[in-house]
């Protein structure tokens, strides 16, 4: 096979076409490997929206929640990240934010190092019209190469874990760091309260990391009941608001109130973005609780928190973006760990990889139709 099949995007608002292009000859330390699933994320639906904060250089293929078998591997590509050895057939994952490790935060602040000076991420899809082209998971294929970007990371996934669950391990590893730096902070601990605003993908998975971390109890706010709030009661949440029933503001947090009893929650996490989920997330909290911010990135809209609040309730703030690249091995490891506590397979809703799949993928994850929607080049590879 001489070409592969790639859904590129010419910008925001336009729908994928699928083009054949050149398959890559493969250097030294590069890989090409085989897509069995990649999620839609909720930072593609941004970008298509038009709301990421810098420049994109269009067209490029979308799609980085993505598994797949490798096909062909360079003879100095030897290992993964973490060490696990690399050989056609081996399962992978690639994440989409991969620090460089040699940058002044990756080097003195590796904790923080996701916020590398020169990181490999959206850079990686360098467009349509730049070779090799497989920089997507919206593929037949995708293709890395460490030389032509070093700071690029892959890691071998277990050998019996499927590869449709493999792509849920990197949105995880951003509820998991979130968790952990709220802890390392001193404001979460076993047995917290914990209130999730937010039913999507991120909502559900926050609710495996808090209970694998040790929440007493997890309620979540979001929206629809189904299939989202349904879903996170069978991850484990004790209980769910539904956000429609309730007008936003002093209506909305007196539910949620009275469902947490006592002070307040120990901890809210916004994982839905929405500019109003800030103050009334604080209003959720008990005083000295901590509120983690992990929803506001893009240029969707700004937080519009009554700043002095923060100061009267004695509360902790804390953001939380992405992850760094030691992290994604724990996530891996929790979602091995966890796979049957869970039913993830519930999560996702698949879509062919043809462009009628692809735009019902994406219609269907911004409607909220369906939780995580997967597109999947190959279904018994994924499965």
């Amino acid at each position: 096979m001489n070409e592969v099949r790639v859904a590129t995007f010419a910008g925001p608002g336009q729908q994928a076409v699928i083009r054949a292009v050149p398959r890559p000859a493969i250097p030294p330390r590069a890989a090409l490997f085989r897509v069995a699933a990649c999620g839609v994320c909720g930072t593609d639906l941004h970008i298509l929206a038009g709301h990421w904060p810098k420049p994109l250089p269009w067209p490029f293929t979308l799609g980085h929640e993505v598994t797949g078998v490798i096909t062909e591997i360079g003879p100095e590509l030897a290992e993964d990240y973490m060490g696990n050895r690399l050989v056609p057939g081996a399962k992978v994952m690639i994440p989409p934010l991969m620090p460089c490790g040699r940058c002044y935060y990756c080097v003195h602040y590796p904790k923080h190092a996701n916020k590398c000076l020169t990181p490999v991420y959206y850079g990686r899809y360098l467009g349509f019209e730049k070779p090799p082209h497989l920089w997507g998971g919206f593929a037949e294929m995708e293709y890395v190469d460490l030389d032509m970007l070093p700071g690029t990371k892959i890691y071998r996934l277990p050998d019996d874990m499927p590869l449709w669950l493999g792509t849920l391990a990197e949105p995880l590893t951003s509820c998991l760091r979130a968790f952990r730096r709220a802890a390392e902070s001193g404001g979460f601990s076993a047995g917290d309260t914990v209130v999730i605003q937010g039913s999507g993908p991120i909502g559900v998975l926050a609710v495996v990391a808090a209970r694998e971390m040790g929440a007493g109890r997890v309620i979540v706010v979001g929206a629809p009941e189904e299939p989202r709030l349904a879903l996170c009661r069978r991850f484990g949440a004790e209980a769910t608001l539904d956000i429609t029933h309730h007008a936003p503001g002093a209506a909305r947090i007196g539910a949620v109130r009275e469902i947490v009893g006592g002070f307040g929650a120990d901890l809210v996490m916004d994982c839905s973005g929405h500019p109003s989920a800030g103050p009334e997330g604080i209003e959720m909290l008990r005083d000295g609780g901590t509120y983690v911010e992990m929803g506001q990135f893009t240029d969707a809209g700004a937080i519009e928190t009554s700043w002095h609040r923060i100061c009267t309730k004695d509360i902790s703030v804390l953001g939380s973006w992405a992850f760094t690249a030691d992290d994604i091995w724990s996530g891996i490891k929790m979602l091995d760990r966890a796979r049957e506590r869970y039913p993830f397979r519930e999560m996702q809703s698949w879509f062919p990889f043809t462009e009628a799949g692809i735009a019902e993928a994406i219609d269907a994850a911004r409607a909220m139709r369906c939780v995580k929607a997967t597109i999947v080049p190959d279904d018994a590879l994924a499965a």
